[in-house]
């Protein structure tokens, strides 16, 4: 009997080129087990939410992330801290998608995870992060909670993570993502 497949779509919530949460996204998809692919979305190109401008007509940007979402069976969201909270273009993409009619976050399992360089890791944005979720009514994995502190000592100069921590405890994350993502279908 072969083991039933998940697709995820996920997103960084950093847009710096040599990104730590863009860097822990790509250790995600390879620490992934085989039944899981987890396909990187991009979300530089959404615009600020406007609702005088998207109340009638999303960009095709937008479009497309709803419909991702909307076919995927679950999100992933790797993101920093900033300011003690989710930082500005995660907030604007999350407002904005949640303002389409289709509503992709509604009754959908999300993973969250970040890396940060400060010892706190990422605690707060998270925590922030869930409240969101409650409001759309998304559904967070509640543990394992993967937050890489002082992230510029848990990667290689190629980018690989090098923390034996969340190197294993992503599996466990995606692994109960799999299961909240099960149990909402039924």
């Amino acid at each position: 009997m072969s083991q039933k497949q998940f697709r995820f779509v996920a997103f960084s919530g950093s847009l710096r080129k040599g990104s730590y949460n863009t860097m822990a996204l790509k250790a995600t998809q390879k620490l992934a087990p085989d039944h899981i692919t987890i396909e990187q979305e991009d979300i530089s190109d959404i615009p600020l939410y406007n609702a005088d401008i998207h109340s009638e007509k999303f960009p095709d940007s937008v479009e497309q992330l709803v419909q991702k979402i909307k076919d995927a069976d679950g999100v992933i969201i790797v993101s920093p801290e900033y300011n003690y909270s989710i930082p500005g273009v995660l907030k604007n993409a999350i407002d904005i998608l949640s303002r389409h009619p289709e509503k992709p976050f509604d009754n959908k399992a999300v993973a969250i995870m970040g890396a940060s360089i400060s010892a706190q890791g990422t605690s707060r944005m998270q925590y922030h992060l869930r409240q969101v979720m409650v409001y759309l009514n998304a559904y967070a994995v509640n543990r394992p909670e993967v937050m890489i502190a002082t992230a510029q000592h848990k990667f290689d100069k190629e980018g690989n993570l090098t923390d034996e921590t969340a190197i294993k405890l992503i599996p466990q994350l995606l692994t109960a993502l799999c299961e909240l993502s099960e149990k909402l279908k039924v």
